[in-house]
């Protein structure tokens, strides 16, 4: 053992010594050995009317700045989604981040009262206070989260703009401590390769995942792009688990249970189905590679011919974007389009290709291909994987999850971009 792996050891033991983290343990205290809260003054929390009046001190954007999240109610889904057209870069800001399921409205938890449980097959359970937690090695990265109905056959259809139609996902930058150091603290005990995450809002949500999964890049959240979780992301604390389904990313995490088995909860299954037979599979974990062009896209219009810049995000569950292809003529000529560096694994990779508008009709297309050199399908790739024409998605009027054949859009010579998904993909 290495001097910093004794160190980071000594630091836990100690650490879990001090703020008895131990379930069994006693009362928890802080660092400084006050009763959890008391350094906390509760006059110090504004009211509704007081933080209204000084919401200035937070920062404000410009009244210029007109970027919302969708929230219509209508076949698209009710959940407010992410204006990826407005994106200017791969994090999504926090204000316009998608609420991928949960509770509406979110649960408001004090976080000096929330407690995180590890317990089950471990041998040591283990509670934390969000004190505790920010005691510990902490680590920021870059990550998608994706609901697995993103970009459906449905919203195909019915979408009236990128928002409504791919907006139910975001990027960001997440802080928080490794799962897999949790659990070696805990003591997993043999036998155990099941994790089965647990909410705290009303619905108890729960996602069943594989340990082995849990030890490898899950993170235990409290910030994402540099603040506090806001309540929707899951405040005080979440799950991030990088590439995977949206609704696994449990928010408002509560308790991680160690098992032999997973729960077979009815979130553990696709939810709805997505094959000609009309069965679901269990255990949907990962989210294929997708890339959409942002710019021009549904909804918006050129002004003139001439130059332009395309630009879009590419994405994969699988890892690393290492190519992105952009076609302007339906797919018939591709060119390789430029990555924004760094390009950052299973997070939005940002492309860009110069393009010249002659004013004639054009169809535009991405396709991208991923560092385990999976390529983006086309509809008629894709649906032969389900023993299916193309034609059958054209119908189909539920949810179809882990939808992600490449994308169409057509310009016509007017500079007014439709979705050509179903002509030309």
């Amino acid at each position: 053992m290495n001097a910093e792996e004794r160190g980071r050891r000594r630091f836990l033991k100690d650490g879990a010594a001090l703020a008895g983290l131990a379930v069994g343990a006693g009362a928890i205290r802080s660092a400084s050995g006050q009763t959890l809260g008391s350094e906390i003054i509760e006059s110090e929390i504004p009211g509704p009317d007081v933080y209204h009046k000084n919401r200035r001190a937070y920062g404000v954007r410009s009244r210029f700045e007109t970027a919302t999240r969708s929230t219509r109610l209508d076949a698209v889904g009710a959940y407010p989604r992410t204006p990826l057209h407005d994106q200017t870069g791969i994090i999504t800001p926090s204000a316009l981040f998608a609420q991928i399921g949960g509770s509406a409205p979110p649960p408001d938890i004090d976080p000096r009262q929330h407690r995180f449980l590890i317990h089950g097959m471990v041998d040591h359970p283990l509670k934390f206070t969000m004190e505790d937690l920010k005691r510990l090695p902490s680590v920021t990265r870059i990550h998608f989260i994706e609901c697995g109905g993103n970009s459906s056959p449905r919203d195909q259809r019915s979408g009236k703009a990128l928002v409504q139609t791919h907006g139910v996902m975001g990027c960001a930058e997440w802080t928080g401590v490794l799962l897999s150091l949790l659990l070696q603290e805990a003591g997993v005990q043999k036998g155990a390769n099941w994790l089965i995450l647990e909410s705290a809002d009303a619905d108890r949500h729960s996602r069943s995942i594989p340990l082995e999964k849990g030890m490898d890049d899950v993170l235990v959240a409290y910030g994402q792009n540099g603040e506090a979780l806001r309540p929707e992301q899951g405040y005080p604390l979440r799950a991030v688990v990088p590439g995977w389904h949206g609704n696994i990313n449990i928010k408002w995490l509560r308790r991680i249970k160690v098992a032999d088995e997973p729960a077979m909860a009815k979130s553990d299954s696709g939810g709805e189905p997505e094959r000609p037979d009309g069965k679901a599979r269990w255990f949907q974990f990962e989210m294929g590679l997708k890339s959409v062009i942002t710019f021009p896209s549904l909804g918006q219009r050129l002004s003139s011919r001439g130059f332009w810049e395309i630009r879009g995000l590419a994405w994969s569950g699988g890892g690393a974007i290492r190519r992105v292809e952009v076609s302007t003529d339906g797919g018939r000529s591709w060119k390789d389009a430029q990555l924004q560096e760094p390009v950052h694994r299973k997070a939005f990779t940002l492309f860009r290709l110069p393009w010249s508008w002659d004013g004639e009709e054009a169809v535009l297309q991405s396709r991208c291909t991923d560092e385990r050199g999976d390529v983006q399908p086309t509809l008629a790739e894709y649906a032969r994987i389900f023993g299916v024409n193309p034609e059958y998605f054209h119908s189909i009027t539920g949810n179809f999850p882990f939808f992600n054949p490449i994308q169409s859009w057509k310009v016509s010579r007017d500079g007014s971009v439709q979705n050509a998904f179903f002509t030309h993909s």
